[in-house]
């Protein structure tokens, strides 16, 4: 997979891709994440992307003329599968959303920035529009990192154990049962029993159960 990012501040981007999953996954070629600094595309000597809203108002606007540039070059040098714009009015990203972006080939990814952008933007060029949660934050370079993330550990072979992802909380709808490792007692605090018996049918007909009541307990929307 290969995922291009665009952004006004792309060196806020560099550090969640430098450690841990995403950087093996990059050095396994697994997958490839290029940055594109949107001033980079700019027609002015000042490099300036974003201006005032027409009609009025508070905060500034990401210009349509630099990021048209940015994705025509791109779209020029391959195919993409998704044009994924970054804002908190997109829809909420999910397990099931990580999945099925996963098993794209190319995908750009935009962050909005100031008060978001140029509405011809995203009538033109984007397909799909995802945010993170109903807060606001100052950028959506921290957004497109947490979706990047979600998809990067789906893709066979950056997780060490394949089967890691397909346990996860949401992936069969339910939250993830409790987990537990050495020692077996700490501070009067025991491992269940049947996680020690050996039982693999019984370990997993238990940890069906924990998960299913957990869920009830903490997030029975997912039952609805």
């Amino acid at each position: 997979m290969r995922i291009d990012i665009i952004s006004v501040v792309p060196e806020l981007m560099h550090s969640p891709f430098a450690g841990s999953i995403m950087k093996r996954a990059q050095q396994a070629a697994l997958v490839e994440i290029h940055f594109h600094n949107l001033r980079d595309y700019t027609s002015n000597a000042y490099k300036q992307v974003d201006d005032y809203p027409y009609g009025g108002g508070a905060g500034m606007v990401l210009m349509v003329e630099p990021i048209d540039k940015c994705i025509s070059a791109l779209k020029a040098a391959r195919d993409y599968d998704a044009v994924i714009y970054m804002t908190p009015d997109g829809d909420v990203l999910n397990q099931q959303a990580a999945n099925k972006l996963s098993l794209l080939n190319n995908v750009i990814v935009l962050c909005g920035h100031y008060k978001g952008v140029d509405q011809r933007v995203r009538d033109l060029f984007v397909t799909h529009e995802i945010s993170i949660g109903d807060y606001v934050l100052s950028g959506g370079e921290l957004a497109a990192a947490v979706l990047c993330d979600s998809i990067i550990r789906l893709i066979p072979g950056v997780l060490g154990n394949e089967t890691s992802a397909l346990t996860d909380s949401f992936q069969d709808g339910l939250l993830a049962p409790p987990v537990y490792t050495r020692p077996a007692a700490y501070k009067g605090h025991k491992v269940p029993e049947i996680l020690t018996s050996g039982n693999t049918p019984k370990v997993d007909a238990w940890r069906e159960e924990q998960a299913l009541k957990s869920t009830q307990e903490k997030r029975p929307d997912l039952l609805e």
